[in-house]
């Protein structure tokens, strides 16, 4: 069982930044691929960014250059940092664990526990 938290939501207008902190309990994230998705009203759950164990990162197209993934596994934590927000990336924001210990993972069905969401709202 592992337990994720997120937090660090909130409001804020766009070109501005946030930093998402996840935060893991009941195992060590350290072997894994950790993965951030979103979900906005009326959408299908979108994956946004992974980070592997192996030091792998992937992001979806539409946050290249502007979303940033880091992983801290001295504290089994993992962090989106959100730079230049646009209004369309308003969502809840959810982090992942793939526990196969393959690297690339961006289907939410290959990710076996999640946290409960942080919202995020960009104002423009």
């Amino acid at each position: 069982q592992v337990q994720l938290v997120e937090s660090g939501g909130g409001l804020l207008q766009a070109g501005g930044s946030l930093r998402l902190s996840c935060a893991a309990s009941g195992r060590s994230i350290n072997p894994y691929t950790m993965g951030w998705f979103r979900q906005a009203p009326g959408q299908e759950r979108e994956f946004v960014a992974a980070i592997s164990w192996t030091g792998g990162i992937y992001y979806v197209d539409s946050v290249k250059g502007r979303f940033t993934i880091s992983r801290d596994n001295a504290v089994n934590t993992v962090y989106l940092h959100m730079n230049s927000p646009k209004p369309e990336d308003t969502a809840v924001y959810y982090c992942a664990v793939d526990l196969r210990r393959l690297d690339g993972a961006t289907s939410p069905n290959e990710y076996a526990y999640w946290g409960q969401g942080t919202q995020v709202t960009v104002s423009s």
